[in-house]
This record gives structure tokens, C-alpha cells and sequence, in this order.
């Protein structure tokens, strides 16, 4: 009762899909007999740099049918549909005969080995290698071919099959992560690939109005765009995502557009934050997913291109100087994409007390190597309320005048005094609690603020 798993099936330019791979290849083992128990769609590390869109995988459980002959129909699948003619497609099978019957989504009983759960999580995480995924899978005895081309030669690591990575790693995903949500995805007839898609924009909305906010991240409200559509070349048509199968796929059924030649639903670690870990700033890995802590320590700057920057310095190091290099300093960065939310990161003022989300960069300036964050979401948790302002003078209202150098302010007309600047409430265009990117500007995994269990109040995007 195998787990068939693939992986880096698709391309940038060529178009094609894993989860339409997969489908594929459930289909073909149902007519063999088989029983599909279940369908997975894994999200992967989005930092990966030789990744196609998503970074996807996909795992079938079924059963009636031994995990020779699944991983026969598996690999004929892959070498018919995926883009292996793209060099930087290499595409990954990998079967593990395990108990499916059972849960493997049950993390004190899962069937699913430890270590290769362990592989899981970090392949949300880290950057993994071929050789390390196919020396775990040998030594559980799970079946692993590389298909096609392969791909990725400039690449230290790189041999065929690179899509074992991740194909193991959704082996591995029900006993690694906790938190699954859905996805109800409809595929266009084939040979409509690459034309533009046709879809009733008005019907989405609908269908995103009715479902919300179990439904989620169909579209984004503010633009008018129906995110649940896909611009790159390949089968999906649209995918639904929420938290209930059936409301998923009674918003899917609601769409209208041109014909739906198969749908599929998934169970998926989409939007959970399952790639964030925490972190401190000072001590994060490039290439990695994290939530960290720590106070603004630079008034926000829009730069060229639109993208706003922030220096953020760590809990334990203070805001310091103006214009300081500290090591526990982080530049978090709102790229032009994220649209409005940029508008919060501009309402951020030095000493605001914050938690970010997003993904770590070491990124090269002419001052050596700088750590970036690239903001996926962030916690207001304290606002400065004040700010120095001139004393004003108690007797005649007017604004006091410097007395001299550390001699504190004085009115030239009443004589009267003061010690130094005074604590003046100002208005704030922020509250405490949780602000995101909108639906447009969202990657797959990050975790919508609808979905809930966030520890401070949320101010959604719809």
C-alpha cells in the first residue's frame, strides 16, 4: 500500500504541472485497480532558487496495488506529461511502501519513518540535495527514479532526479507537519495550454463572496484580480483554496468559464506558515523562512523600483546610532508587489515593537553582506505614542526657544523655562496586531490572518 510521490515536473516557459502529473497518474492507477486513498500537495521551501513557480510536490496514498507497479505507471506518467525538455526540469519519483491504511497524518503512530518526516520539515526550510534524498530513500527501501533530463548542471549538487527532493519530502509531509488545508483545482483541456485562460471574472467573485471566509485567497478585492487564476502557460484552469473540501469545491462548481476537462481536490500545507521558523536577528540562515522579534530602529524609506525598507535591530541590541552597522540588525523590505501593505511598513516609526515574517536574504551592498527580510506578514506589538517636541510656554502659549547648548528652553517674552524637550501624544495610522500582504502578492504557504490562531488581533486582506 505504497505512497507514490513527483516532483519538478513542470517549467517556466514550457508550462505543465505536477498536481496535473499526479492526477494523471491516479487515474491511471484507479484503471489499474487501485484505490487513491488520499492526494497531497506539498509546498516546498520558497526560497529555493532553481525552482519553477511554487515549488510543489505531490503524494498519492493508495492502495490495491504493490509499490513495484506503481512506481512502473508513476515514472511512464512523468516521461509522457512532464517538461523534461527543459533543461532545468528534472523530474523525481519516489515510492515508499508503507501502511497508508493506517494515519499517517498521526504523529505519535504515523507509518511514516521519523527521519524521513525529519526530511520533511526541513525541506520547508533548508536547501536539500539530490544525494542526500536518495540516500535516505535507499536506506528505507523506497523505490526512486529519475526521469528525463537532468537538468540543473551548473549546480553543485545536481544530478537527475533533483525532483527526489521533494518528492521524498511529501513522502514525509503527513507525519512532519500538523496543519493542512484544501485546495480544489480545475484543469483545461490540454491542447489549451498557453492561450489565455477563459473565465468569468464576475463568477469568481461570487464564488469568493459566498465561500469567505472559509474560502480564501480567490481573489484580491482591492485590485480586481482574480488570484485563483494563473498567468503561467500550463493545465490549471483555477484552484480554490480554503479550509473545507466541500466548500472548496462548491465555490469551484460556481466559476464559469471554458470547459473543465478534470478537477482534482488536494490536501495541502498551503497556508500554514509552514516554513517559517523562529529566529533571532543576528543568527538567521540564508535562504530560510522566519518569524523574529525586535524594535524599528530606522525611519521606513521608499526606494527606487517602489519597495520600502525598514532597519529592524534585535530585542537584546537596541535601536543604536543613526546610520550604524550592527550585527544584530535586520533591513526587512515590502517589495513593490505587495501593493497597500507597503502602507503599513511607511506608518512604522523608530522604537515600534514588532514580529516579522518572512524569508532571509544575504544580500551584497557596498558596505559588505547585508541581512534582508523579505516581508510576508509582521505583529505591531508596541507603538511609540510620543514624540520630543519643543516645551511650549505655560504662561503666553508661544513655543519656547533653545537657551543654549544642554541649557534647555526658555520664552523670550516671559522669561520662563523649561529643562529640554517634552513627550507629545501623536496620531498613529497603525494599530497593534497583525498586518499581511494582500491575496495577490501572497505565497502559496504563507498563512492567511482569516484562517485565525495568530496570538495578537488581525486586520485581514481581502
Amino acid at each position: 500500500m505504497p505512497i507514490v510521490a513527483v516532483d519538478d515536473t513542470d517549467s517556466r516557459e514550457r508550462g505543465m504541472c505536477t498536481t496535473y502529473v499526479a492526477t494523471r497518474i491516479a487515474e491511471r492507477l484507479a484503471d489499474a485497480g487501485a484505490r487513491v486513498r488520499r492526494r497531497l500537495l506539498v509546498r516546498l521551501n520558497p526560497a529555493v532558487k532553481h525552482k519553477t513557480r511554487g515549488n510543489a510536490a505531490v503524494a498519492l496514498h493508495v492502495t490495491g496495488v504493490d509499490a513495484e507497479a506503481a512506481a512502473s505507471v508513476a515514472a511512464e506518467t512523468v516521461a509522457e506529461f512532464a517538461a523534461a525538455a527543459d533543461p532545468r526540469t528534472s523530474p523525481g519519483v519516489v515510492v515508499a511502501d508503507v501502511d497508508v491504511a493506517g494515519d499517517p497524518f498521526d504523529p505519535t503512530g504515523s507509518p511514516i519513518p521519523d527521519a524521513v518526516a525529519a526530511f520533511a520539515r526541513r525541506a520547508l526550510r533548508e536547501r536539500l540535495s539530490v544525494a542526500e534524498a536518495v540516500e535516505l530513500a535507499d536506506e528505507r527501501g523506497f523505490r526512486h527514479v529519475a526521469v528525463g533530463s537532468a537538468g540543473g548542471a551548473s549546480e553543485a549538487d545536481a544530478v537527475a532526479g533533483r525532483g527526489r527532493i521533494g518528492a521524498l519530502a511529501a513522502v514525509g509531509a503527513p507525519a512532519a507537519f500538523g496543519d493542512w488545508t484544501v485546495e480544489r483545482i480545475a484543469y483545461r483541456e490540454l491542447d489549451r495550454c498557453g492561450t489565455p485562460r477563459e473565465v468569468d471574472v464576475e463568477s469568481v467573485f461570487a464564488a469568493a463572496d459566498e465561500g469567505y471566509p472559509t474560502v480564501w485567497d480567490t481573489v484580491d478585492r482591492e485590485t480586481g484580480k482574480a488570484v485563483c487564476v494563473p498567468n503561467a502557460p500550463g493545465p490549471i484552469l483555477y484552484g480554490i483554496r480554503g479550509d473545507d473540501a466541500a466548500e472548496c469545491r462548491a465555490a469551484a462548481a460556481a466559476v464559469d468559464g471554458e470547459r473543465v476537462e478534470r478537477a482534482t481536490t488536494f490536501l495541502t500545507n498551503q497556508g500554514t506558515d509552514a516554513h517559517l521558523s523562529p529566529g533571532r536577528i543576528g543568527d538567521l540562515r540564508d535562504g530560510a523562512g522566519y518569524r523574529v522579534a525586535g524594535a524599528v530602529a530606522s525611519a521606513p524609506e521608499t526606494k527606487r523600483g517602489g519597495h520600502v525598507h525598514v532597519d529592524v535591530a534585535s530585542d537584546d541590541a537596541g535601536a543604536g546610532a543613526d546610520g550604524e552597522k550592527d550585527a544584530d540588525r535586520l533591513r526587512a523590505v515590502a517589495f513593490a508587489p505587495t501593493g497597500r501593505f507597503r502602507d503599513r511598513v511607511r506608518a512604522l516609526r523608530p522604537g515600534d515593537r514588532i514580529t516579522l515574517c518572512g524569508e532571509h536574504e544575504v544580500r551584497d551592498d557596498a558596505d559588505g553582506p547585508e541581512s534582508t527580510l523579505k516581508l510576508e506578514k509582521f505583529a505591531v506589538r508596541d507603538l511609540v505614542r510620543t514624540a520630543p517636541a519643543v516645551p511650549t510656554c505655560p504662561d503666553c502659549g508661544r513655543s519656547m526657544s533653545s537657551a543654549g547648548s544642554d541649557q534647555g528652553y526658555r520664552c523670550r517674552d516671559c522669561g520662563t523655562s523649561a529643562p529640554g524637550k517634552v513627550a507629545e501624544p501623536i496620531e498613529r495610522d497603525l494599530e497593534t496586531g497583525w498586518y499581511e500582504v494582500p491575496p495577490s502578492a501572497r505565497r502559496h504557504v504563507a498563512k492567511p490572518l482569516v484562517r485565525g490562531g495568530f496570538d495578537a488581533p488581525t486586520h485581514p486582506e481581502r
